[in-house]
């Protein structure tokens, strides 16, 4: 049977500003991408998240950024490569201590935003994430997108690279993200999100923003917590897939 993790970005809030329904997603993805303080996320926000995905069962990840607060993660910056390779062990190694104080642990990594476009083709500051993620456990998968130069230094250091799709987000015909500032680049019609859930699980394919069919073969999939509807549509999502045949559980 075909098998997919579904994983969800959630502790985007800040002190008492909250952009996640992180409980209630929480009972339906399989793997949690924690936000680690660095674009979103505050220590005591990520200790409910841990301490409710452990009572759940679901795998724990740390959403690793570049330091903006403020843009959310989402701006171009220019970090020296050993001090992003810091900045990233400093954020795995926070949310550690809240997974384990919460009887689990930090499973996988994963960039977000505009670090995780950036590693898709800059060598060098994908090599500064891997750098940290060996600095904080050289045993932690690395989730990414297919042919990313983040997944091939991963895979070459000895780090699990897992491949990741996303339903939500338009493809171009060479199987990246259409950036967020393009028109198009996100998909907002909850149907076209399940079916493009279903297919890229069974078949590995989406539809690129030019029409023409793309090749994305992924273990995980991503399911945007901070969209209108976003639990809701979730459940459309693994119901679907359950359905359609696909076994939802956690890659790691």
């Amino acid at each position: 049977m075909t098998s997919i993790d579904l994983n969800a970005d959630l502790g985007e809030g800040f002190g008492r500003w909250r952009l996640t329904d992180d409980e209630r997603l929480l009972s339906v993805v399989t793997s949690a991408n924690v936000a680690c303080g660095f674009h979103a996320g505050d220590a005591a926000t990520m200790r409910r998240v841990c301490e409710q995905a452990a009572e759940r069962g679901v795998r724990i990840g740390a959403q690793v950024s570049y330091r903006d607060l403020a843009g959310f993660g989402r701006r171009a910056m220019d970090v020296p490569p050993a001090e992003l390779a810091a900045e990233v062990a400093y954020q795995i190694g926070a949310l550690e201590v809240f997974a384990r104080a919460a009887g689990t642990r930090v499973s996988y990594v994963k960039p977000h935003g505009a670090l995780y476009n950036r590693v898709v083709h800059d060598e060098e500051q994908a090599g500064a994430v891997v750098d940290g993620v060996l600095l904080a456990d050289a045993t932690l998968p690395v989730l990414g997108l297919p042919g990313s130069r983040l997944l091939e230094l991963a895979a070459k250091a000895g780090l699990p690279a897992v491949t990741e799709a996303f339903a939500d987000r338009a493809y171009t015909e060479r199987g990246t993200l259409v950036p967020r500032g393009q028109d198009g680049a996100l998909v907002t019609d909850p149907e076209a999100v399940v079916a493009r859930s279903v297919g890229l699980a069974r078949s590995g394919e989406v539809t690129s923003h030019a029409g023409t069919r793309v090749e994305v073969r992924a273990r995980s999939l991503c399911l945007h917590g901070d969209t209108p509807g976003a639990v809701e549509l979730a459940h459309r999502v693994r119901a679907r897939l359950e359905a359609s045949g696909v076994r939802v559980e956690a890659f790691v």
